[in-house]
This record gives C-alpha cells, sequence and structure tokens, in this order.
C-alpha cells in the first residue's frame, strides 16, 4: 500500500503525460482534461487502499479513456462525434494496454501537450495559464497566485483557454518552422515559471515542492534535445540546473528556509553544478546571449564561490547590467540592487529600492521589503529593520518565509 503523499505525487508526474495521450488520440482538449481530472480522481481514492497498479499510467489512461467516451455520449448534439469515436476506439482497445506505453516509441507527449498550450490563439498570459494548469500540474490557486490575480478570475481565464483550443482545433503534433519558432518564447517562460514554483512555492507550509522543478528540469532537457542549437534555451536549462543545486542546503532540519549566504555548500549537488556551468561556458560564446544565459551566468558565479565571502560580486554586478539591458523588471532591478550593495554599499542598494518602492508592481513586494530589511541590517539600522523585516512577514504568502523574516525581526529586538 503506498503512503497518500507518494499517490499524490505518482499522480502530479502522471497527469501530464495521460492528457497528452488522450489530446493525442482523441483532439479535444477541454473533454479530455474533463475525463482526466476524473480518473485522477478515482485513482486518488482507490490507489492508498487498494496499492497502485503496476503500470499506474496505462492505468490511467484507460479509465479517462472510459470516461472520455461516456462524456462524449452524454451530450446528444455531438452524436456525430460520438460515432467517430466509437469507430475510433473499439470495446478491446479500452481494455488494451495505454496506446502510449509502447516500449519503442520516442515520442514524448508531455512536450507535444507544452506546444499546443501555447497556440497562437491565446493570449500570453492563457497561454502560461493553461500549461501551468496541463503540464505542470499547479492548482489554479496556485497559477492565481503567480498572476496576482484572484483565483476566480484565474478559473474563468483556463476555462476560456480550453475552449479556445478546442475551436482553433489545434493539432496534436509538434509544430515546425515559424510557428515554433512564434511558440518557443512562451514554451520557455512557462517552464521557467513551473520551476520557479517547484523551487520557492508561492504559499503554504512547505518552501518547495520538488516534483514541480523536477518535472520542468525534464522538459527544458527535452526542448533543449530538440532544440539543440538554441540558446536560450540551452541558457534555462543551465538556469534550472545551477538553481535547482542549492535546493539540498535550501532549508534545515525542521523545513526552515536558509539564505543562500548561510548554506553549507557542501551540500550542493555538485553533477548538477558542473553540468551547468558546463552548459553555461558551451553556449555564451555563441553571442547571441539572452536573458536566460545571463541569468544562469550569474547563477554559476554564486556556485563556483568556495564561499559567500569569495563571491564575485563585481562580476555579478555587471551581469545583471546586462540583463537589465534584454528588458525593464522591477524584479531584475530588485536582484541588482543586491548586488550594488555588496559593491558600493548599503546605502547604494538602498537608494534602488526607493525608486522600486515607487513601483506599483512592486511597492507591496515582500522581497522588495525583505531586501530592504537586509540592507539596513547591514547598516547598522537595526530598529528599521526589524519593522521592514515584520512588515515583509505580514505580506508573503509562505509559511516558512514568514517564519524565517519574523525570526530575523526577533533577533534584531
Amino acid at each position: 500500500m503506498t503512503g497518500t503523499h507518494g499517490v499524490e505525487d505518482l499522480l502530479r508526474t502522471c497527469a501530464p503525460q495521460v492528457l497528452g495521450a488522450l489530446v493525442r488520440r482523441y483532439g479535444a482538449f477541454d473533454v479530455c482534461e474533463d475525463a482526466v481530472q476524473e480518473a485522477l480522481i478515482a485513482a486518488a481514492e482507490q490507489w492508498p487502499r487498494q496499492g497502485v497498479p503496476d503500470n499506474p499510467r496505462g492505468w490511467l489512461v484507460t479509465v479517462a479513456a472510459r470516461r472520455y467516451v461516456d462524456l462524449v455520449r452524454s451530450e446528444a448534439a455531438r452524436r456525430r462525434r460520438e460515432d467517430a469515436v466509437a469507430l475510433a476506439t473499439p470495446d478491446s482497445a479500452l481494455l488494451a494496454r495505454a496506446a502510449d506505453d509502447a516500449p519503442d516509441t520516442d515520442r514524448d507527449d508531455s512536450l507535444s501537450l507544452l506546444f499546443l498550450c501555447c497556440h497562437p490563439d491565446l493570449s500570453p498570459p492563457s497561454r502560461i495559464a493553461l500549461t501551468l494548469r496541463a503540464v505542470g500540474g499547479l492548482t489554479t490557486a496556485q497559477i492565481a497566485a503567480a498572476f496576482l490575480v484572484p483565483e476566480s478570475t484565474m478559473a474563468q481565464r483556463i476555462c476560456r483557454a480550453k475552449q479556445t483550443i478546442r475551436a482553433a482545433s489545434g493539432t496534436f503534433a509538434l509544430p515546425e518552422g515559424a510557428d515554433r519558432t512564434a511558440r518557443l518564447a512562451d514554451v520557455r517562460h512557462v517552464l521557467y515559471l513551473i520551476f520557479n514554483e517547484g523551487y520557492t512555492t508561492s504559499g503554504g507550509d512547505a518552501l518547495v515542492a520538488p516534483e514541480l522543478s523536477t518535472e520542468a528540469i525534464r522538459l527544458a532537457r527535452l526542448l533543449h534535445r530538440l532544440l539543440p542549437e538554441d540558446a536560450e534555451t540551452a541558457g534555462l536549462l543551465a538556469l534550472m540546473l545551477l538553481t535547482d543545486a542549492r535546493r539540498p542546503a535550501r532549508t534545515g532540519p525542521h523545513g526552515e528556509l536558509v539564505p543562500l549566504a548561510e548554506q553549507d555548500r557542501g551540500r550542493w549537488d555538485a553533477g548538477l553544478v558542473a553540468e551547468g556551468v558546463e552548459l553555461i561556458s558551451r553556449t555564451l560564446p555563441r553571442g547571441q546571449v539572452g536573458p536566460y544565459q545571463l541569468q544562469a551566468a550569474i547563477a554559476a558565479v554564486h556556485d563556483e564561490a568556495e564561499s559567500a565571502e569569495s563571491t564575485d560580486w563585481p562580476q555579478i554586478l555587471a551581469l545583471y547590467e546586462l540583463l537589465e539591458r534584454t528588458g525593464a523588471n522591477p524584479v531584475i532591478t530588485l536582484n541588482r540592487a543586491v548586488a550594488v550593495a555588496m559593491v558600493h554599499g548599503p546605502g547604494a542598494g538602498l537608494a534602488l529600492l526607493d525608486e522600486l518602492a515607487a513601483d506599483k508592481r512592486t511597492a507591496g513586494y515582500h522581497r522588495l521589503l525583505a531586501t530592504r530589511a537586509h540592507l539596513l541590517e547591514l547598516l547598522g539600522e537595526k530598529e528599521a529593520a526589524a519593522v521592514a523585516y515584520r512588515e515583509a512577514a505580514r505580506r508573503t504568502t509562505s509559511a516558512p518565509e514568514r517564519r524565517h523574516l519574523t525570526e530575523r525581526a526577533r533577533r534584531l529586538g
């Protein structure tokens, strides 16, 4: 018998693969997702009691396929579609081994599903939201937190996105040529958001959701394998590897947050560091440098430093200045402010934070407040730092971050 958490992890891993299998087989994205959700519910109820089947993905595909046929048959207005499904799917096929489970296939449904969710008929926010839901396995609440919108708004956006995919009759195949290029930037951005949600969850009691980071890395590897000469895809994968390498040291024995400067670097994954450094070192000389490559280069400088004190902050500051030139982004400016403080002193960093505080997008951002608190602490202004730490703690939705920031304020008090 498998524990509840083990079943949840397995279902999260299987969900996009099962959805991809059904969309490839039947083509109707919205109905397929409804069928997969019902199969996941059935598995969540049965598997903890009866045990996980030998072929969990095949089990889910079979149950979801049966439910798909039920859903189609329940709509009289879609009688022609029902006939097509009945002809295409004999009863024996619904009881047989899942079509996507053939050992000789090299097709990855998750990657095809990823490109389908980035259909050009969808707005950029809808593409990202739908992919996070269908491929990344994030809940609507998690996606809403990432977009800073109410959960009800995000639920409507995802519903409309599924309807748009259905109306557009998007093909379930990896796009080619100009279509692939047009969707690639959104695909990369989606993977980046999935990874970030896994590396630092937007809410809840846990700081990390490793299954999301692992899935994002898996998909990024597939994308890099598909497009080995695309420098930004290589940069994205390198960034994920170099960042995820620190994950073992980011939490203490009780799940508490451990800042980068205080981490035991001996716990970092040396294999991921080496792979990420090699990949970005091979990619940067190509000359077409983009934001993911620059972020990976920054991560490499951090990871290669033997200690926090030996970090090459002038190089990091130069890289952040280049990164800002690729596009205005208050989060990049926030990170540059930290580098400015480390090179030119906390006062210089605080001056940059004052500019961000005037930006309505970041005025109440808890990481802006936490950074201000840290720089005030470096200046020796303990009382003001404690106030900023407490305000940051009040605004974050992450329980581990809240505890960390509250403890910082308590120490200063």
